[in-house]
């Protein structure tokens, strides 16, 4: 198979795998509401969390957080440079905000875009883990800590870790924080809700 057919093959699997939502599936096995419907009518970790507990919002969080991660490490191993390896990631993003198998109905992606972090440079996707829980931290509210994580990533990979990516992760988080306006707007009027110490 020719270098250019590979590439191809890999971020088709890429955004299939990102259309695996993990959110919709977990609920449907726990006999939990969907979170398209119910919460904040996100698919995410968080409404997760708020309609189901704690476990659901951790199987969730791990199965995000992996088709992330996986997509880029076998593009890896497949040789591909750091360019194609963003793209890779990029697919999977892509798959979760807009999942073929789901009515295009995904997620906003933190934790997706958290998982191509890691697996493109260890040391990007924990700063920027660090930086949104600093932020959630601080003032208890998840947007918050995404929109200050992924505000930072597109400057850290391209300063100190991966410039050569940077052009997938800048995409990761324009998308990301495009999908977190309404949550902006929430947070300037002081609607946002926060979780409980």
């Amino acid at each position: 198979m020719s270098p250019d057919l590979l590439a191809i093959l890999a971020l088709i699997i890429a955004y299939l795998m990102g259309s695996i939502s993990s959110a919709i599936i977990i609920c449907r096995v726990m006999g939990l509401p969907d979170p398209r419907s119910d919460g904040s009518n996100n698919p995410g970790t968080t409404n997760v969390l708020r309609i189901g507990g704690k476990l659901p919002a951790l199987l969730t969080l791990t199965g995000d957080v992996l088709k992330g991660v996986i997509p880029v490490m076998i593009g890896r191993e497949m040789g591909l440079d750091a360019m194609l390896l963003s793209a890779i990631g990029f697919a999977a993003f892509i798959g979760h905000l807009y999942p073929i198998f789901f009515r295009f109905e995904g997620g906003k992606g933190v934790a997706t875009a958290l998982g191509v972090l890691i697996a493109l440079h260890w040391m990007l996707g924990l700063t920027v883990l660090a930086i949104w829980l600093l932020a959630f931290a601080i003032t208890r509210i998840s947007s918050v800590g995404a929109i200050a994580a992924f505000s930072a990533a597109p400057f850290l990979a391209h300063y100190l870790w991966m410039p050569d990516g940077m052009l997938g992760i800048a995409g990761m988080s324009i998308l990301l924080l495009a999908r977190h306006k309404e949550n902006m707007k929430a947070l300037i009027e002081g609607r946002e809700r926060r979780f409980k110490r």
